[in-house]
């Protein structure tokens, strides 16, 4: 009979610690705090260092200051009309247009949690340019984190293999781009081995040197928090 009662009060501890604990191993007060070498892009509290989509990078290097002062004034306003922050983590609410980092970066290694619902398309921007892939994976062949938009037999578009979670579950990226190339991990495992990642706007050209950080979106509700970045020197191994 005690070992029963022991049994029973374990599973319930169990239980209880599978319930409160947040899928990604971290409590909630260390949610949006960085690990050791990087910094916070998202402060876990508002939206801080990032701004709302303007252009794209060859209708923005057009732009005289003055009308891209005011086109990033309306910009800056439709991101505070859709992009919030609930109980810390950013939140779109399947308007507008995609979240952009306010600071510009060459060479990077990024952290960001995403989850999406039923049905959801999402991505992520690197120097402003698509894209790390994010959807439903069972709408789909493939998971998420494949650089979608490549076009070229030798830069795959797809990832390694399917390593999303369950609809409605966290997910966990980790990004590096050094130059042109960049290598992926999704939920620890890799995904994107050091592939070139394409021009999309400028198909002759290469990907540009700089540029931000962009949560993308497709009309759908999203989820991201614990987003962390690390800036290299260049050429960083």
């Amino acid at each position: 009979m005690h070992l029963r009662r022991n049994f029973f009060g374990v599973l319930v501890l169990m239980l209880a610690i599978s319930i409160t604990c947040p899928l990604n191993g971290k409590a909630d007060d260390q949610l949006n705090m960085p690990p050791e070498g990087f910094v916070a892009l998202f402060n876990g509290t508002d939206l801080a260092g990032w701004k709302g989509l303007v252009a794209d990078p060859p209708k923005l290097a057009a732009m005289s200051d003055e009308v891209l002062a005011k086109a990033q004034e309306e910009a800056d306003q439709k991101m505070r009309d859709h992009w919030k922050v609930e109980n810390g983590v950013i939140v779109f609410d399947g308007k507008g247009d995609n979240l952009c980092s306010a600071q510009d970066f060459a060479d990077f290694e990024l952290y960001v949690d995403w989850k999406i619902e039923a049905d959801g398309d999402s991505g992520i921007y690197l120097r402003g340019s698509p894209q790390v892939q994010i959807w439903d994976a069972g709408d789909h062949d493939v998971g998420s984190g494949g650089l979608f938009n490549n076009e070229k037999d030798e830069n795959p578009s797809k990832p390694l293999v399917n390593a999303d979670n369950p609809i409605g579950e966290w997910n966990t990226f980790y990004i590096k781009m050094v130059g042109e190339h960049v290598t992926i991990k999704l939920n620890d495992q890799l995904i994107v081995d050091n592939v070139v990642l394409e021009n999309y706007w400028e198909r002759d050209k290469p990907i540009y040197p700089t540029g931000s950080i962009e949560l993308q979106n497709h009309g759908n509700t999203l989820y991201f928090r614990n987003v962390f970045v690390k800036e290299l020197s260049s050429g960083a191994e």
